[in-house]
């Protein structure tokens, strides 16, 4: 499921909670361009693009939802991402693509 997906990113860094620096977005390794790492809701890690899109812009295998986490309170913990797949988003809805569908190698 997460090759077909393209689920195969690394996992974020955890950032040292001494360091102050400013953290920058991981880059593709392929093109450069900057992507968002975010956890599946499968235990695996994908690279998606930086902007949101319209859902008839987006090819189905390449749709994703962020949804967020709530802890014990109404807090958000954590934000996963989760593949648009069963009932299809409008056409106006945005989705956020995967990165594959992006990358253009240079």
């Amino acid at each position: 499921m997460a090759a077909l997906d393209g689920a195969a990113a690394a996992p974020r860094p955890e950032p040292d909670p001494d360091d102050v620096s400013w953290i920058e977005p991981p880059t593709c390794p392929k093109c450069g361009a900057p992507v968002r790492v975010y956890p599946t809701n499968y235990d695996r890690w994908v690279s998606l693009a930086m902007v949101e899109l319209p859902a008839k812009d987006v090819p189905e295998p390449f749709r994703w939802r962020l949804t967020k986490l709530p802890g014990r309170s109404s807090i958000t913990v954590d934000i996963v991402a989760v593949r648009v797949r069963g009932v299809d988003p409008l056409p106006s809805e945005p989705v956020v693509p995967a990165h594959r569908m992006m990358c253009v190698p240079g």
